[in-house]
């Protein structure tokens, strides 16, 4: 067995359906799927068991201790030579396991990662959620993809990396944020070779509304600065870029009380936004949707991102003792 798919799960069981619906209809069919709930009230066992007959499947249930540690339970208890790291809120394409095996067959790799897209089915917010997380306009372009501003480190999304490598690594950290980029770093400070699957790409639905948007955003801004905290060479130029958005955007609004015209950099971005979304999309409405997705987005992560340079750069706290409101079980 080639390919061992670990898909961590908590209050989901709708998401994995469609997940696992997607797998079905793969046309490389060399994997098994690990299914590990997260200490559910809502658990997914009997959408899990609907696959028993069409999936090489293994379900497990397990107190809750967050994504990264759910993923190496189910880790342990899988086979592939590969582990594949999925959100539980991504379909996948037909030809995504043939994609990543045209890449591994065209030049090894000891881990990778894929992009991803927003699929005909997602809501006019999602797709404008999806928008202003791929776009080049946001902060899509550090994210990986072919426009980067900074070299690609797989996330927990989209994931790939060689079982061995992994089980050298110890897995995923007890970061309760941005663990996947923590593995990541580790990952190329261990010399692997790790680089972007371009084809190999996923349709994530991430949040369905924009509050939820705004939390996810928020703390990953906070992760930035507790992955300074391990790695201080991991902070680039890159990553103050949403920082330094909010930070502008506060100030111009703050001039606008006394000068209107201070507001035209801010109606500029979003005509930009707007413009490019309505064309990507083809939908006027998602483009205007994506006026507040990308500025929740930019805002979110910088807000984020300042909270987090307080408490722990400037008061001296540990992770958990800093956010201990934001960790979710």
């Amino acid at each position: 067995m080639k390919y061992s798919v670990i898909i961590p799960v908590y209050n989901r069981p709708d998401e994995v359906n469609e997940l696992l619906e997607s797998l079905t209809l793969q046309t490389c069919k060399d994997f098994e799927v690990v299914v590990v709930e997260d200490g559910s009230s809502i658990p997914c066992q009997e959408v899990v068991e609907k696959y028993s007959d069409r999936l090489d499947i293994h379900y497990y249930n397990k107190p809750n201790s967050g994504p990264g540690q759910t993923r190496n339970y189910g880790a342990e208890r899988s086979h592939g030579e590969y582990l594949i790291i999925l959100d539980s809120d991504c379909i996948l394409p037909p030809g995504y396991f043939e994609a990543v095996e045209k890449e591994l067959q065209s030049s090894p790799a000891d881990a990778f990662g894929g992009p991803d897209r927003a699929h005909a089915s997602f809501t006019d917010i999602q797709k404008a959620i999806n928008y202003s997380m791929t776009s080049f306009f946001t902060t899509g372009g550090i994210r990986g993809g072919k426009k980067k501003m900074d070299k690609f480190y797989p996330r927990s999304f989209n994931m790939g990396v060689r079982r061995s490598v992994y089980q050298t690594l110890g897995g995923f950290s007890k970061m309760r944020f941005g663990e996947d980029i923590d593995f990541s770093i580790r990952i190329f400070k261990a010399g692997y070779r790790c680089r972007l699957f371009p084809s190999a790409w996923v349709y994530h639905k991430r949040r369905t509304d924009l509050k939820k948007f705004f939390k996810q955003v928020h703390n990953s801004g906070i992760a930035r600065i507790n992955l300074y905290k391990k790695y201080p060479e991991s902070l680039k130029l890159v990553h103050l870029l949403p920082a330094l958005f909010t930070l502008g955007t506060v100030l111009l609004l703050i001039c606008a009380i006394f000068c209107p015209y201070a507001l035209l950099p801010l109606l500029a971005y979003a005509l930009l936004v707007c413009i490019d979304s309505t064309i990507q999309n083809g939908n006027i409405r998602i483009g205007l949707y994506s006026i507040a997705a990308a500025y929740i987005q930019l805002i979110g992560y910088g807000t984020g991102f300042w909270r987090a340079w307080w408490n722990r750069c400037i008061y001296q706290k540990g992770e958990f003792e800093a956010f201990k409101k934001n960790f979710y079980k």
